[in-house]
């Protein structure tokens, strides 16, 4: 996965990957027919963690539920930029083992989203003109991921006075919600701690200056 974060799909070869890890390449094809499978492989265990991230959640209701998810997708963007680069703004195919797996919450986290949608319109939170669960668990994750992929991709054109990534994906998610849920359910943002990951170099001084200014 580092490699792959380090170098991008199209820059890793399966002589170089075996060189990196340390292996022959005849032993990697003996486990994998090609490098897009080990692609597949690497963005499927990790949309598993994420899974596993968002069953944390599991017993809050589900608009906090909901928000907590877009929180958790919004700091792995910006804790894992080249991770998030890799497994969410390229194209990959579902392998079949993982094309049963996309309706279990449990191991596929599009299906946790979409199951807190629906457990959201079970117990009538949302406002009348949302009746689709996968409208809203859409809605949901493009809140929570169009302005870290806008600043992922486009982050380092220094003419764009970028505000910081984390915060402002906060404030996306919490007006989503604010415009999914009915007004009288709605209730404040729960605080929550951000979980303690490694940061690039670049981005924690960043954040530092941003916290003097």
């Amino acid at each position: 996965l580092e490699v792959f974060a380090e170098k991008g799909a199209e820059g890793v070869t399966m002589r170089a990957l075996a060189d990196a890890i340390e292996y022959s390449a005849p032993v990697i094809y003996a486990h994998f027919r090609d490098k897009d499978a080990i692609i597949q492989e690497l963005c499927h265990r990790q949309l598993r963690d994420l899974a596993r991230a968002f069953a944390n959640f599991g017993a809050l209701d589900p608009v906090e539920r909901l928000r907590q998810i877009g929180y958790v997708y919004a700091d792995f963007a910006v804790d894992h930029p080249s991770h998030f680069r890799f497994m969410f703004l390229i194209p990959h195919v579902l392998p079949d083992d993982e094309e049963l797996a996309k309706n279990d919450p449990e191991r596929n986290a599009y299906a946790f989203l979409r199951q807190t949608a629906k457990d959201g319109l079970a117990a009538g939170v949302f406002r009348a003109e949302f009746t689709d669960a996968e409208e809203i668990a859409q809605l949901s994750w493009a809140a929570a991921h169009g302005l870290v992929a806008l600043q992922n991709v486009k982050g380092a054109n220094t003419w764009i006075e970028w505000r910081d990534a984390r915060a402002s994906a906060r404030r996306l998610i919490d007006l989503t919600m604010t415009g999914l849920v009915k007004p009288e359910l709605l209730k404040q943002p729960v605080a929550r701690a951000t979980p303690a990951k490694a940061t690039s170099r670049k981005s924690s001084s960043t954040t530092r200056r941003r916290a003097a200014t």
